[in-house]
């Protein structure tokens, strides 16, 4: 099987290899899914728990089992008659001494055939760095670590030869830079023993001579004359734009598809390299022309090609991109909202402004992001940047009278609105769709612009506009070469600098000071958009049936920041904001509340409370002490990545272990005999209220995920309650055997109305998974090509109820869910259920299409048969009578 029907994403490392991997096969074909998807197999760092930070392209890891162990994968899933999606990383490398191109170019500098693979400005006029690289990596200051002997010269001990080693890290030595008349290479390394003065300066003369200079960790934000991975030093830009590199890094993948190990890629950070959608199309074409060499069996369907891309609000891939579709953010965004109730925005809007003393919006507290970032993080890349853009000004006319300053005060202001993750201008100059977003974004950076730059600023901003746009063939062949060449490394670096800028200023920055609700902080969504109404849903759902009917659809991610059932759950405060608030109240005016405690800045407490309602496992009682201590040490991991993302009270560069050791009380004196356990207890009092209606919605988001337009991915383990929170936490070890069994026992007949009365097990989920699932199988031409029709809902609850058909041919499928039914459950009076009391939905009604009309469905879900009634219409009450979800399919 190559065509996808469904995804399981699996995270691969020393403790869940290839082989790992090939035993929990059976389980998930029994299950529905069509397609594994594997997370990056090249060979990385050692110990690596990502598979991210790749050290060589060309060879399967030998941690994951190697070719050899793919190969036996690959025979299993196609003996399952399953297939396979691989996960690659172009746009970067680690920097790491196993990594032999980077070593190469360590040991050789310009002279290195890989010299011009990674993004090195080896022209930088930064002092004593042009045609060096900045080797930042040193965990002291330069001169500190020379003095205390942290850097020596020490031998490599299979062969050796002489090497730096420094801060525990190994570097080359170039050739002919350490030649000792008379000395051999043991000598040598004694010659330059830095325990003495004179050693110490010959060291530093060594060094001096080298083709890289060691530096402090702290310093590359300000230095950096590489690409890097967002901010991460550890990882160094490759440049997949040049034939070679590509050729060289995509050897194996294109090798593993030809000879049909797998049927699709899946490209990581796309927005990271120079010319993304250039890239697509190549490695599409790469592809296509590899297919013929496929086995017959799987030559039919195309190559899968899709691409992890945060697309902003509003904001679509168009065809010439020549790909399927995104990795799923943006799906995972829209199944959100739609579960979020529109009107209480207002409410929740205030509360978070009078507890956290905040009356900023996202938008601001975006812009603040940026600029700090700019001044702090990426300092050098900017640097970078506007050093190209005042030497053009300088070489106009209009602009040589700009000073440097004044184009950077520009330049961040335009930065700082920049709404999107990038622009896409290529060799024929700006897209449509970046014209628009530049005339808005040039609008609103001279609105925002300091009163004394607003005269100059207004031109200079125009100029940057023209500049930035690019240039077609007729135009360049009128400009000069210098220019030329100067204006598209000016878009190169632009187009490369506002992807972790986006990202760093709202997902690790915003996210964790803008705490209105924690469930719209999440990757993919903007926390600006508080939720969508029903249409709005079904209209995305449309475009992609029409246009990316093969992307992924995903709710759980390695990435997400919290799980999906936890993120269901908070959206039910938004059906109870006055309780939420009652309760916000409460635990922040605790009787004794500790003094650690009111360390914490409002806002930091305000989302501590969301934090511990929406990762509270479901089953964990609250005078479990076990069990209590290893939810404490999981909020406490979190809540030091969130005061350190933050980058206000705490921060990765200068932690505040003051602060940080004070969050780290206040939850510890909610432990089980701590003084305040009393708190954490009514926590868990007010979780078990919203409880229902956050596991409703969790089932409520995975029948969207699996029945709507795409590709649906189940992220590992999680068809059971995933609330997990962010890395490293949701990437513990999965339960199979759990898993299994509970699948077993559905198998033998279990009935999944007896599975609702016991939801809180999480079995009931991976029912309605494998039920959604095997329908995919049954109607394929329904799910892959079918169209997707929303249906319209009467009656008095009729704002409650989202459904939309898919049919292709005779296949036909209905869905019918509920939508916002805290006070519903609330109503049956029974706080552990979750069905609705009878007649709850009145005369609340779906209507179907005339060509349904006496059409005999079986909901997929509980095997209930259903027949529309006069007019085509079903009845809610009727539909939910046993279970409140309906998946109807044509028999």
């Amino acid at each position: 099987m190559s065509t996808p029907l469904s995804t399981v994403r699996l995270q691969l490392h020393g403790q869940f290899t290839l082989a790992d991997a090939a035993a929990r096969v059976p389980y998930f074909s029994r299950l529905g899914i069509s397609h594994l998807y594997l997370s990056p197999i090249t060979r990385a760092r050692a110990g690596s728990t990502h598979g991210y930070d790749v050290v060589d392209h060309t060879m399967v890891s030998d941690e994951l089992g190697g070719m050899a162990a793919l190969r036996a994968l690959v025979d299993v899933v196609r003996s399952h008659g399953m297939g396979l999606l691989l996960d690659i990383v172009p746009n970067h490398m680690a920097t790491h001494s196993s990594n032999a191109w980077w070593w190469d170019v360590l040991r050789h500098g310009r002279l290195s055939r890989y010299a011009d693979w990674f993004d090195v400005d080896w022209h930088t006029p930064q002092p004593g760095l042009r045609g060096k690289v900045l080797a930042p990596f040193l965990a002291k200051p330069y001169g500190e670590s020379l003095a205390d002997g942290s850097i020596a010269v020490v031998l490599e001990q299979t062969e050796g030869v002489p090497q730096i080693e420094a801060s525990g890290a190994r570097y080359p030595i170039a050739p002919d830079s350490m030649r000792v008349a008379g000395l051999d290479a043991q000598m040598a390394a004694r010659y330059y023993d830095g325990s003495t003065e004179d050693g110490r300066q010959r060291l530093h003369e060594l060094l001096e001579k080298q083709h890289y200079r060691l530096a402090w960790w702290r310093c590359a934000a300000d230095m950096i004359n590489w690409r890097r991975f967002f901010e991460v030093s550890e990882l160094i830009g490759v440049r997949v734009e040049l034939p070679e590199v590509f050729d060289a890094v995509h050897a194996l993948p294109l090798q593993l598809y030809a000879e049909g190990l797998i049927d699709g890629l899946r490209i990581d950070h796309v927005d990271g390299l120079a010319q993304p959608v250039a890239y697509c199309a190549k490695l599409r074409a790469a592809l296509d022309e590899r297919r013929a060499q496929r086995p017959a069996a799987l030559r039919s369907d195309a190559p899968w090609l899709i691409i992890e891309k945060i697309l902003a609000p509003g904001e679509t891939l168009d065809a010439s991109w020549q790909v399927d579709g995104t990795s799923g953010y943006d799906f995972m965004d829209q199944a959100g909202a739609v579960l979020h109730q529109p009107d209480a925005c207002m409410a929740l809007t205030d509360l978070w402004a009078r507890t956290a003393q905040d009356n900023r919006d996202a938008a601001a507290h975006v812009r603040a992001a940026k600029k700090l970032l700019l001044e702090r993080h990426f300092a050098a890349e900017r640097k970078a940047l506007l050093r190209v853009l005042w030497g053009l000004a300088q070489g106009s006319v209009q602009g040589r009278d700009w000073s440097r300053e004044l184009i950077g005060r520009v330049l961040d202001r335009f930065l700082e609105v920049f709404p999107v993750y990038r622009t896409y201008v290529g060799p024929q100059g700006r897209n449509p769709q970046d014209a628009d977003l530049f005339a808005r974004v040039m609008s609103e950076a001279l609105a925002v612009l300091d009163r004394g730059d607003a005269q100059e600023g207004a031109a200079l901003l125009t100029w940057l506009e023209a500049g930035l746009a690019g240039i077609g063939q007729t135009e360049a062949a009128q400009t000069a070469g210098s220019t030329l060449e100067k204006q598209g490394l000016a878009i190169r670096r632009l187009q490369q600098l506002t992807p972790p800028l986006a990202a760093k200023s709202l997902e690790d920055t915003t996210f964790y000071r803008y705490g209105r609700l924690l469930s719209r902080n999440e990757v993919g969504s903007d926390p600006a958009v508080f939720a969508i109404r029903p249409d709005r849903y079904h209209e995305r759902n449309a475009w992609r049936a029409a246009h990316a009917p093969r992307a992924l659809l995903a709710t759980a991610t390695h990435d997400h920041k919290r799980g999906e059932d936890a993120r269901a759950r908070l959206a039910v405060l938004t059906e109870a904001p006055d309780l939420w608030a009652q309760a916000v109240a409460r635990w922040m005016q605790w009787p004794g509340t500790p003094a650690a405690a009111c360390a914490l800045h409002a806002g930091e407490r305000y989302m501590l409370w969301q934090a511990i309602v929406g990762a509270w496992p479901m089953e964990l009682r609250a005078d479990d002490e076990p069990a209590v201590g290893d939810f404490i040490a999981r909020l406490s991991a979190w809540q030091t990545k969130a005061l350190r993302e933050g980058k206000q009270s705490s921060g990765w560069f200068c932690p505040d272990e003051a602060h940080e050791a004070d969050a780290q009380a206040f939850l510890d004196s909610m432990a089980v005999g701590g003084p305040h356990h009393a708190l954490l207890k009514d926590i868990g009092d007010f979780v078990a209220r919203i409880a229902p209606a956050g596991a409703l919605n969790g089932l409520v988001q995975t029948v969207l995920r699996t029945t709507a337009p795409g590709i649906p991915d189940l992220y590992q383990g999680t068809e059971f309650w995933d609330f997990s929170l962010v890395d490293p936490d949701n990437r513990r070890p999965v339960d199979y055997p759990g898993r299994q069994d509970a699948l077993d026992a559905l198998d033998s007949g279990v009935d999944i109305v007896e599975l609702l009365a016991q939801w809180r097990d999480g079995r009931i989920k991976q029912a309605v998974v494998a039920a959604c699932l095997r329908l995919r199988r049954r109607l394929p031409l329904a799910f892959s090509i079918g169209a997707y029709e929303a249906l319209p809902v009467s009656g008095k609850r009729h704002e409650q109820v989202l459904a939309y058909a898919r049919s292709a041919g005779d296949q036909h499928c209905v869905v019918v869910l509920p939508l916002h039914g805290h006070r519903g459950l609330a109503a049956a009076g029974d706080a552990g259920s979750l069905q609705f009391p009878e007649r709850y939905w009145e005369d609340t009604s779906v209507s179907l299409p005339p060509r349904y009309a006496g059409m005999e469905m079986k909901n997929a879900l509980d095997g209930s048969i259903q027949r529309p009634g006069t007019g085509g219409m079903l009845r809610l009450d009727d539909l939910f009578a046993d279970l409140p979800l309906a998946v109807l399919a044509s028999a």
